[in-house]
C-alpha cells in the first residue's frame, strides 16, 4: 500500500516508518525537521519529503505522528496551530483521498485520574499540550461520519526506546537516568522516586499501529505496557542492566503539571485492536540496551 507517516523522521515516526518498509509497503515519511533527526532515517529505504506531503497523494493509509511534544510549552497559539489545525488539514486531505487514519493521541489527557486509566475516564489535561490532544480526539470524532475509513487514534503512554535520543529532556526518563548512569553519575529523580508510569517500549508502539491499520472500528485506544513501574524500579532495572551500583540523587519536583501515577487499562486496546505488548520493563531495557542506543548521547 502507499502509506503516509508524517513525524516520521521523529521517535515512534522514524520507527514505524522503517518496519512499514520492511514489510514492503510504499511509504513517505515527512517531516519538517524542526524536532525531529536526520540520523532516525539513515535506514529508512523510502521516500522522504521536507515538505507538506499532500502533493505526493493519494495515500491509502495516512499514520500521523507531527506534533510539538514538549509539554513545557505555553504558547497556546503555537501548539494548537500546530497540533490540531495541521490535523484538520491533514483530516480533510485523508476525505479526499479516502484514506484510513491512524494518529497518535496521548495518555497526558488523563491528567491526575486514578489510574488504571481507562478511555471513559472523564479528561483532566493538566498542560496546553495535552489540551490539544484532546481536542484533536474531538475534532477525529467530528470527521468520523465524513471519512468512508475507520479513524483511531492511540493514547501513548510512556514510550521509549532507540531513536529518542536527539529528544534531550524530552527523552523518555529511561533514556535520560541511563545516560546519567552510563557518565558515572548518580540518576537524578523526584522525592522521593515512588512516582508510577506506565512505560511502554517502541516496538509495541509500532505494533500497535500496525494492527490500528487493520481495526474494523473507529476510536481512541490506550497504548502502554498496562504496568506501571516506579523511577526507583526504574534506577534499579538500569543498574543491572548497565551493571552498575549507582543510588538515586532526589530532588524537589519543581513542575505543578507532572502525574504522578499511569497505568493503562487495556481491556478495549486488547478488544478492538488485538494488542497485546510484549514488553515487560526488564525486557525492555534489555532490547534497548542491545541495540546499542541505550542512554548514548551527551549530557
Amino acid at each position: 500500500m502507499r502509506v503516509l507517516v508524517t513525524g516520521g523522521a521523529g521517535f515512534t515516526g522514524s520507527n514505524l516508518a522503517r518496519r512499514l518498509a520492511a514489510l514492503g509497503h510504499e511509504v513517505v515519511a515527512s517531516d519538517n525537521f524542526s524536532s525531529a533527526h536526520w540520523s532516525n532515517l539513515t535506514d529508512f529505504t523510502g521516500d522522504v519529503t521536507a515538505t507538506d506531503a499532500a502533493h505526493l497523494g493519494p495515500f491509502e493509509i495516512i499514520f500521523h505522528h507531527a506534533s510539538i511534544t514538549d509539554t513545557t510549552v505555553h504558547d497556546q497559539k503555537m501548539m494548537m496551530q500546530n497540533n490540531l489545525e495541521h490535523f484538520r488539514s491533514l483530516l480533510d486531505l485523508a476525505m479526499k483521498w479516502n484514506s484510513r487514519v491512524v494518529w497518535a493521541s496521548s495518555a497526558s489527557i488523563y491528567g491526575r485520574n486514578t489510574p488504571p486509566n481507562i478511555e471513559t475516564q472523564n479528561p483532566n489535561p493538566l498542560n496546553v499540550y495535552a489540551y490539544s490532544k484532546l481536542a484533536m480526539e474531538r475534532l477525529a470524532r467530528l470527521y468520523q461520519s465524513r471519512l468512508r475509513q475507520p479513524i483511531i487514534g492511540l493514547r501513548y503512554f510512556n514510550v521509549y526506546g532507540p531513536g529518542e535520543e536527539h529528544k534531550g529532556k524530552f527523552a523518555s526518563m529511561i533514556h535520560q537516568l541511563a545516560r546519567q548512569m552510563r557518565a558515572g553519575q548518580r540518576p537524578r529523580i523526584f522525592t522521593a522516586g515512588e512516582q508510577k508510569r506506565d512505560f511502554v517500549y517502541v516496538d509495541d508502539v509500532v505494533s500497535a499501529n500496525l494492527l490500528a491499520a487493520k481495526a474494523s472500528t473507529s476510536g481512541v485506544f490506550n497504548v502502554g505496557c498496562g504496568k506501571a513501574e516506579t523511577f526507583n524500579q526504574i534506577v534499579a532495572e538500569l543498574n543491572r542492566a548497565l551493571k552498575t551500583n549507582l543510588e538515586p540523587d532526589y530532588f524537589d519536583n519543581p513542575y505543578g503539571f507532572t502525574q504522578d501515577w499511569t497505568q493503562a487499562d487495556l481491556t478495549a486496546s486488547r478488544r478492538a485492536l488485538g494488542y497485546e505488548p510484549k514488553f515487560n520493563l526488564t525486557a525492555g531495557i534489555d532490547a534497548y540496551l542491545a541495540s546499542g542506543k541505550l542512554g548514548m548521547g551527551d549530557l
